[in-house]
């Protein structure tokens, strides 16, 4: 069930319904929006009688939710969520930029790369300090040791560190050294993770697992929300198909998908996507013009020598290029809607 509250509701009318929720043996989740707060309940097994709630001062309505999904939803903020991660925001209608290596490898490897992408103008550094591999005697990541480095990294170039996480033990380092916990496509459906990441209060990356269909993705992020942790980005990563011609198959389907059902950002990682160097600018260019809340780009000095997915980084003077074109691109598909909004 979703409670809609007045415009005009105050504070202590929230909270006496909060606090309703709770005396019934249910959760509250309190959503302020930009006209209205909207409280979601969660820990019911089966219907609410709204009657508890209609009588209630500053209540406006109480809708019964059918959708497997609640927080998520539209329903509870019909537009769309803004991000706060360190100190900038992901969502509301800016092109979003998260750009680093696939791993942390070394200072200066990752110091050229933060140095590039800082000039660029970006707000948000990525980098992998515990790496998930296939093979257990690829690399696995510098552990604590690569949080550092980007600790390094936000104090002298002012980014906003996006890593990792695999596990609880994990999260609890992300938490001390970064701002964005990102949650990989392999653990998406780690619910006691999700759960886990869901109790802290660091923004969440959440990446679409390799088969998951939409539901299965809009409810993983639904585990985290509930636990309390509203801060939920989502990104597609390409998912897995029946075609060899790229790593994955990038599903910018789910873009528009994902924007009609839920308020959640939703970020394009073109690199791990597509797993070619040469084919992520033009699959970047489309999931801008997808409408993309953003992109997860992967940047290294020298690819060629990378020690983890070489093969779809861009040098750094590629990712200059294609920032500079995507930056014009949405500038211009921005505008143009704008224009016709006041037309």
């Amino acid at each position: 069930m979703l409670i809609v509250m007045k415009q005009s509701a105050t504070r202590e009318d929230i909270d006496r319904v909060v606090r309703t929720i709770e005396a019934l043996g249910f959760r509250g989740h309190s959503m302020p929006g930009e006209n209205r707060t909207a409280i979601g309940i969660t820990g019911n097994a089966g219907a609410v009688d709204p009657a508890h709630f209609e009588n209630l001062p500053g209540v406006a309505e109480a809708i019964r939710v059918t959708k497997p999904y609640k927080l998520i939803s539209k329903n509870v903020r019909p537009e769309g969520s803004v991000v706060q991660v360190g100190n900038a925001f992901i969502g509301g209608g800016e092109m979003t930029m998260i750009a680093g290596p696939c791993a942390i490898e070394s200072e200066k490897q990752v110091f050229d790369v933060a140095r590039t992408v800082a000039s660029s103008g970006a707000k948000f550094f990525r980098g992998g300090a515990y790496k998930p591999r296939t093979s257990p005697y690829a690399f696995q990541g510098m552990g604590e040791n690569g949080l550092k480095i980007l600790a390094d990294v936000r104090s002298q170039f002012g980014l906003n560190i996006v890593t990792e996480a695999m596990d609880e033990a994990g999260v609890d380092m992300v938490e001390k050294y970064g701002d964005c916990i990102q949650i990989g496509a392999r653990n998406m459906q780690n619910f006691s993770l999700l759960k886990y990441v869901g109790r802290t209060r660091k923004a969440v990356l959440l990446k679409r697992g390799m088969s998951a269909t939409l539901e299965e993705f809009l409810l993983a992020a639904e585990y985290i929300m509930a636990e309390g942790n509203y801060n939920v980005i989502l990104c597609e990563r390409g998912i897995r198909t029946f075609g060899n011609h790229a790593r994955n198959t990038l599903d910018l389907s789910v873009v528009p998908a994902v924007q009609r059902i839920t308020h959640l950002p939703i970020l394009v990682d073109p690199s791990h996507a597509t797993g070619h160097n040469y084919m992520v600018e033009p699959m970047a260019r489309a999931a801008v013009a997808a409408g993309a809340d953003g992109l997860i780009i992967e940047v290294h000095p020298n690819p060629e020598t990378a020690l983890c997915d070489g093969a779809q980084a861009l040098t750094t003077e590629q990712y200059l290029e294609i920032n500079r074109k995507l930056t014009i691109l949405h500038a211009a598909l921005y505008s143009t809607q704008e224009a016709a909004v006041e037309a």
